[in-house]
């Protein structure tokens, strides 16, 4: 145990300097940026696009859909190392590498919205992934001709591809903040007190104005006399919604992120289009003597 923690110790660092790389690597751009025209020219219909970035869900869809070809993939390993357990293994590995498709079509739809430094890794995120579902792909098919031998080491290969794989995708969401929501760290500077926004008489009916709240940049819309209050950074990536435009959808005023492309609800922040799956946080809001008031939920 002591020299496994030694190994593990010795490779955290390593595979930290390797991702930086990689972050680093311009030599990824161009091919990065003709598979990101690739991907935006198969995906063309916006509500295809919405169903896979997750709007419908409340959140990204790709993290959700990864863990049924990882967990087959990891319990058909296991079962590879018990007698008799041959057929159920075979199934297990041919349901992680049918479901890996749909993951990978919603995990290449959110990539293609990312930043430059973000599709770097991404791009091999996915390079690890496709090589991880073709060795379980042919290792499917030694298994159904019977050379069971070859198929289990094929599938203990592609476990080890998929886990490398599966760290950079871990790396694109908690050290790139790669499809979370990037408004959050806004909400946590304001007080959980109310604050002052401005007075009413600031604002005009159906045009959105920005204010800030101490360090935190808010985006106010008054409609047939109701406030709305939202943070001002998108959630996707941290755009500037105030200057983004105003569009009707559905009958709903809806801002568009000028960035990306997100669009939320004015009246209530919930998210319309991606590729933010989120919706923009609102904060409480009050009329006292005049003056407009926001705080927290």
């Amino acid at each position: 145990m002591i020299g496994l923690a030694a190994v593990v110790a010795g490779m955290t660092p390593r595979m930290g300097r390797f991702v930086a790389r990689l972050e680093r690597l311009t030599a990824l751009d161009g091919i990065a940026e003709r598979a990101r025209k690739l991907v935006r020219g198969a995906i063309r219909s916006r509500r295809v696009a919405d169903l896979l970035h997750g709007v419908w869900l409340g959140h990204p869809l790709h993290p959700a859909l990864v863990q049924v070809p990882l967990g087959a993939w990891t319990s058909a390993a296991v079962l590879d190392v018990l007698p008799g357990q041959r057929a159920a293994a075979t199934t297990l590995v041919a349901i992680g590498t049918a479901s890996a498709v749909p993951a990978a079509l919603a995990g290449v739809n959110d990539w293609a919205a990312l930043s430059r430094e973000q599709r770097r890794v991404g791009l091999v995120h996915a390079a690890a992934n496709t090589m991880a579902l073709t060795l379980y792909g042919v290792s499917l098919s030694a298994r159904m001709r019977g050379r069971h031998t070859i198929g289990r080491r094929l599938a203990y290969l592609g476990l080890a591809v998929a886990s490398t794989g599966a760290y950079l995708g871990g790396h694109l969401s908690y050290a790139l903040g790669a499809q979370v929501n990037q408004s959050v760290p806004g909400l946590w500077l304001l007080r959980g007190t109310w604050q002052r926004v401005g007075n009413v008489d600031e604002f005009n009916e159906g045009e959105p104005a920005v204010r800030k709240l101490g360090e935190t940049p808010v985006l106010v819309y008054l409609e047939a006399g109701r406030f709305t209050v939202m943070l001002e950074r998108c959630a996707h990536h941290n755009g500037p919604l105030g200057d983004g435009k105003v569009v009707e959808i559905d009958g709903w005023p809806c801002v568009v992120c000028p960035w990306h492309g997100s669009t939320y609800r004015l009246a209530d922040g919930v998210v319309v289009h991606g590729p933010a799956a989120t919706d923009q946080i609102t904060l409480r809001t009050r009329i006292v003597d005049g003056r407009l008031e926001a705080a927290p939920v």
